[in-house]
């Protein structure tokens, strides 16, 4: 049976940036990589529609930490210690220049996840570390020195130190890998995903955007503003996906099945609007002609309708209580949701290792010394921007300082 120094179970993100880094500061250590697919660095391949979304210009660790809606607490401390600043450096130290884009997301300037992948995969070759894929780890047996791995056709490896960074589980019980180390496992739901309106009338304007609304769950006290985007299955875009972030957890719990209210001009308050809107009866124009620059013209006849407004109607001649009910569709534009859409192939999942059960000053197991997690495996997810990337460096790096520490 081989031994090791150190194995990674998990060939992703923060599984690659941890081994990377032990063998950098240990160079004369034996690191494994264990990985149960083909595939290596999968979710790095498809981040940011293949431009791999590494990290985000956010430099402030607290404003950082707020753009997570389970581990914020806890991830504070650790952005003191390794935060997007340090992960621009890294890269950078490795040949591979960033840039930030006008919402704060940062790419490599090749625009390709490749870039990213031979980083890494160059960084492995150069160090030694072994990588197996298509291999997987049936269970886990503590030892008094370390820690036994079972793997699939009757082969065991073993190691001094382990890192478990095996991503994101869809379901609980594919966590039985884990079962004989006894840690909780937070029940895993999906995140980041669209918001479904089956057959409503608001999806025929599929591709309509909005640059500013502020959308709000008022049965759940979750509210979020940002961009907005109709498509052919409900709402998305990035306020809507915030937003199914922060109350993941409560929209598993009632089957995604809730009540959306939509506010298409946020830095108005209804009164302001309906005075807009009776200030336009002055004029000889027809209700056609907005006055508000950012509603889309499809988006303002599908709401014109839906008030009882023809487009061809004179301003002049529109009865109050019409433009009371357009002003308050503008305010408040209520929907039912029933279902969700997966945001694209990024899937992401709340629960995982549960944080009470982590040391995040070492990211070591409070149960069995020498068992590190990093990444999506641990109870932690981040809005959609660059920031579940940087999760996954910033525990990588803190659990390879002191694995490193250990060897």
């Amino acid at each position: 049976m081989l031994v090791y120094d150190t194995i990674v179970v998990g060939g992703g993100a923060a599984g690659f940036f941890a081994a990377i880094k032990v063998a950098e500061l240990k160079p004369n250590s034996s690191v494994l990589i264990l990985e149960k697919t083909s595939k290596l660095l999968a979710k790095v391949e498809i981040s940011g529609g293949s431009r791999c979304n590494v990290t985000n210009a956010c430099f402030d660790n607290k404003e950082l930490a707020a753009n997570y809606p389970r581990g914020s607490k806890e991830l504070l401390g650790c952005f003191y210690r390794f935060n997007p600043t340090d992960t621009i450096q890294w890269f950078e130290a490795k040949g591979v220049q960033l840039k930030a884009e006008a919402d704060l997301r940062m790419f490599p300037i090749s625009d390709s996840s490749q870039t990213i992948i031979n980083c890494f995969l160059n960084e492995i070759d150069r160090l030694g570390i072994e990588i197996s894929t298509q291999t997987k780890v049936e269970s886990i047996e503590p030892q008094q020195d370390g820690f036994t791995l079972h793997l699939d056709r009757d082969e065991k490896v073993a190691c001094k130190t382990l890192l478990i960074a095996t991503g994101g589980h869809t379901k609980k019980e594919h966590f039985h890998y884990l079962a004989p180390l006894h840690h909780k496992i937070e029940n895993p739901v999906p995140s980041l995903f669209t918001f479904n309106l089956p057959k409503h009338p608001i999806c025929a304007l599929s591709g309509v955007s909005v640059i500013d609304v502020e959308i709000t769950l008022p049965e759940h006290n979750e509210r979020f503003r940002g961009p907005f985007l109709i498509t052919h299955w409900g709402l998305s875009g990035p306020a809507v996906l915030k937003l199914s972030a922060f109350a993941a957890r409560k929209l598993h719990d009632v089957g995604y099945r809730y009540d959306i209210e939509v506010d298409f001009l946020p830095h108005l308050t209804a009164d302001e609007i309906f005075a807009s809107l009776k200030q336009q009866k002055s004029g000889k124009a027809n209700v056609k002609k907005k006055p508000f620059e950012s509603i889309p013209q499809r988006l303002w006849e599908y709401l014109l309708n839906n008030s009882g407004l023809r487009s061809d109607e004179k301003w002049a001649d529109c009865q109050n209580n019409k433009l009371q009910d357009l002003a308050h569709q503008l305010h408040k534009s209520q929907f039912e949701a029933n279902g969700k859409t997966t945001y694209k192939d990024e899937f992401v999942t709340c629960g995982g290792i549960s944080r009470k059960e982590i040391d995040f000053r070492t990211m070591e197991s409070k149960l069995h010394p020498n068992l590190f997690f990093a990444g999506e495996v641990i109870d932690i997810d981040g809005i959609t921007g660059g920031f579940n990337f940087q999760a996954a460096w910033t525990c990588g790096s803190i659990a390879a300082e002191t694995i490193a520490s250990r060897i």
